[in-house]
């Protein structure tokens, strides 16, 4: 089946971690390298998000990331679809720039 904007997904992590201590520092540096090593990109600070070919493939992330959820703090997962995600409204100051291009080569595991 051919790859579509309505069938492509976005997943986005947001979070809000602890950072107080010592051991709330390391457990939010930890969330943060396990959704790098799953392959997400940083849009903004506490904000990732991963191109994904499939909503099934969607599914079977959301449930690998929400293993990595810290004991403390809050994580959204929130996902759209290409569609959605190219409606993204992006402002740098008062200029308007375009959403993230999707990957050129979508990864499959």
């Amino acid at each position: 089946m051919p790859f579509a904007p309505y069938r492509i997904m976005w997943m986005f992590a947001m979070f809000d971690l602890p950072v107080e201590t010592k051991a709330h520092r390391k457990a939010a540096a930890q969330f943060r390298k396990n959704l790098l090593k799953l392959g997400f990109t940083m849009l903004q600070f506490s904000v990732y998000a991963k191109h994904l070919p499939s909503e099934d493939a969607a599914l079977h992330l959301h449930r690998i990331v929400e293993l990595a959820v810290p004991v403390e703090g809050q994580v959204r997962i929130l996902t759209v679809t290409d569609r959605q995600f190219g409606k993204m409204a992006v402002y740098f100051g008062k200029k308007r720039g375009e959403a993230e291009p999707a990957p050129e080569q979508i990864g499959l595991f």
